[in-house]
């Protein structure tokens, strides 16, 4: 009886000390883990989450020139500035806000079209076999690779009303215009910033596109082509659809980087575009570091965060069944 208890446990314990080496294993592996994320969890913390948390506390003080020597220690504004950015009618920081909200929007909006459907539009293009293609797929990828400093100068002196060779072309060229626009001042300050930003970020989704049309099955197109589905039934149902992860990624980062851009309309319109292309970057920073509103520059850049917020929640709501076929 005794015999047979023994041989009945002995597998039991020799299973038991199999499992102690692989869970030591394990936690080894992930320890290990850890360590290695630990250097950009670090960085992270101290390049995004400390500077976040510090301008979010700097949002309740009375920051301005005379207290900035005493920064952390200003005195308690409370809600003030934000009430002042929100809610104070006839305060020209509230209108200067909800026109700044109003052109980011404006200029979210094209820039991220544009790009997506210019970029998508390319990648169609060079998709199909043709002679020279490395050769012409390298030359689209310039913009791509030139600091946004280098494109903000150049297109600067290509919108010269005089002697730019934009109005060279749409007036003496073509003569689709009959007069010289304005572009670096007015209404047309819009479109000097947008068609730039689109012109740098298009590669960048031509690449992400053409990437995803090479690795998508042409087994699918052939089978839709032999049941008699022509070229647009053929990009609408099978295309699009296989698509849609690349395109809600690249809907996220565009928006974001769209809603922060500031390069290219300093450096095009300066620091006070005029009210048609005052973007939410420009309005901080000139009421922060010229005006030395470091207050309100602290709220309304909380603002801005808790904006992208919400539309980062949106976003994931919206493709969450995309990313997890991803």
């Amino acid at each position: 009886m005794s015999q047979a208890l023994e041989e009945k446990t002995q597998p039991r314990a020799v299973e038991a000390r199999g499992r102690a080496p692989r869970r030591s294993a394990s936690r080894a592996r992930t320890r290990l883990a850890y360590w290695l994320i630990a250097p950009a969890v670090a960085f992270m913390v101290l390049v995004h989450l400390l500077p976040a948390a510090g301008g979010f506390v700097l949002s309740f003080k009375r920051l301005n020139t005379f207290t900035f020597a005493r920064l952390f220690d200003a005195p308690w504004a409370g809600l003030d500035n934000y009430r002042s950015i929100l809610f104070d009618a006839g305060n020209p920081l509230r209108d200067g806000f909800f026109g700044a909200v109003q052109n980011t929007a404006v200029y979210t909006f094209w820039t991220v079209g544009l790009t997506l459907a210019g970029g998508l539009a390319v990648a169609l293009l060079l998709n199909r076999p043709m002679k020279g293609m490395r050769i012409v797929r390298t030359l689209m990828l310039t913009p791509w690779i030139v600091p946004s400093f280098v494109v903000a100068v150049l297109w600067q002196f290509m919108w010269q009303s005089d002697v730019g060779i934009v109005n060279k072309v749409l007036v003496d060229y073509t003569g689709i215009l009959g007069h010289r626009p304005i572009w670096l001042l007015g209404p047309n300050t819009m479109w000097a910033i947008v068609i730039p930003s689109v012109w740098r970020g298009l590669p960048f989704a031509m690449l992400i596109f053409l990437a995803g049309l090479q690795a998508m099955p042409q087994e699918l197109h052939e089978a839709a082509a032999i049941d008699g589905a022509g070229p647009f039934r053929r990009f609408r149902h099978i295309t699009l659809p296989l698509l849609r992860p690349l395109i809600a990624v690249q809907l996220l980062f565009t928006v974001i980087y769209s809603a922060y851009q500031f390069a290219i309309p300093v450096i095009m319109l300066g620091t006070n575009p005029g009210e048609h292309a005052d973007l939410m970057m420009t309005l901080i920073y000139r009421q922060s570091f010229s005006n030395n509103l470091f207050g309100f520059g602290a709220a309304a850049s909380t603002l801005l965060m808790l904006i992208m917020a919400v539309w980062v929640a949106v976003w994931y709501r919206t493709f969450k069944r995309d990313l997890e076929v991803v």
